[in-house]
């Protein structure tokens, strides 16, 4: 196992350069000036001239691309070019958010996606098999604004006033706030803690509760959580669901399911010990691609609940021609994903023994 997780690591390398590079490339090949979307109308000659200058824009490209690879080496994500600030400051403010709703729509998603699967797949050709089949034609179907939208529309405004009622925006009720760390757990600073780390765990309202123990906060984060979760999550529950029920009904006819059954076993054990584990290599599969995929930033979804997450900020910083925000970004998502399709390969090797090197 620690040889397939090396290899796997040192494979990494390339993909990140090659990442960096595209990303680098396709960024300044967006038509546009930056200095004209930041300064408007004092775009003078003058001023983008002192401008590119002071950001290094008037180097050859390929100065340009060594400079930032440097400066990624040594932790520096660069600045903003519209708001001057640190890049790492804008990414631990908006990470956390993707990453409560990633996980919130995967968990989701994945234990319903899984649970109508297994259903449809044991009642085969029966009603509840052909229904669930059409809910998820109809999950991948629904657009995910319309979706959001209608979610809002019904548990935030039809059942306002009922226990069924759930807030249709933001991250928390206003007026409600969290301790800070540092007063919460009576230090002044963390030596040898990046200090982008706590700013991550700071930012993320669910796990800055549950570090504090802040009971009241973390009901309403994920009482906020719900509806945009659904939401974006419902695509993948659905493809969840078909992959689950079609990779348990090919495991289901093979003959060591048959001998299985022949020797007496009861059909609960015969599907948890010896079917679903086989069946699990491409549903894991699939649930690390939507991982990666929710990760890069649900745009529509954090639009219409009004989260300040990475999809919208990446949209803001390619039409403002921000390229420090867009790289930073770009890299993180990358890194991320690739990050989660290390841990799907080594979940192969857990789930298959024939996988492991010898």
């Amino acid at each position: 196992m620690i040889q397939l997780l090396v290899r796997r690591i040192v494979l990494l390398i390339p993909v990140l350069l090659g990442i960096l590079l595209v990303t680098f490339a396709i960024v300044h090949a967006i038509p546009g000036d930056p200095c004209v979307v930041m300064l408007g109308e004092r775009a003078t000659p003058e001023a983008c001239a002192g401008f590119r200058q002071r950001l290094g824009l008037n180097d050859p490209i390929p100065v340009q691309f060594l400079r930032y690879v440097g400066n990624i080496a040594q932790g520096n994500l660069g600045t903003s070019i519209k708001d001057g600030r640190p890049v790492v400051d804008v990414l631990a403010e908006r990470l956390p958010m993707t990453m409560e709703l990633t996980f919130g729509a995967i968990i989701f998603a994945a234990t319903f996606g899984v649970l109508f699967g297994v259903v449809s797949a044991i009642r085969q050709n029966s009603m509840v098999d052909v229904a669930t089949m059409i809910l998820a034609n109809i999950g991948v179907s629904m657009p995910v604004f319309w979706l959001g939208l209608m979610l809002a529309y019904v548990f935030a405004l039809t059942l306002k006033g009922t226990p069924f009622w759930i807030p249709p925006s933001g991250r928390m009720t206003s007026g409600i706030s969290l301790t800070p760390l540092a007063e919460a757990w009576h230090f002044q600073s963390l030596p040898g803690l990046p200090t982008f780390l706590l700013s991550l765990v700071s930012n993320s309202v669910i796990l800055h509760s549950l570090l504090i123990g802040d009971l009241p906060v973390l009901k309403d984060a994920v009482w906020h959580l719900i509806l945009p979760s659904v939401a974006v999550g419902t695509i993948p529950l659905a493809i969840i669901a078909r992959m689950t029920r079609s990779s348990l009904l090919e495991i289901l006819g093979q003959d060591y399911i048959r001998t299985a059954r022949a020797k007496g076993l009861v059909e609960r054990l015969v599907l948890v010990r010896h079917a679903m584990r086989n069946a699990l290599i491409p549903i894991v599969t699939i649930v690390g691609l939507e991982v990666g995929g929710l990760l890069s930033g649900a745009v529509l979804t954090e639009t219409v609940f009004a989260l300040p997450g990475m999809g919208t900020a990446i949209v803001t910083a390619i039409l403002g021609r921000d390229y420090p925000i867009v790289q930073a970004f770009t890299l993180v998502v990358a890194l991320i994903y690739v990050s989660v399709n290390l841990i799907v390969d080594l979940s192969y090797a857990y789930l298959d023994p024939r996988i492991r090197p010898q």
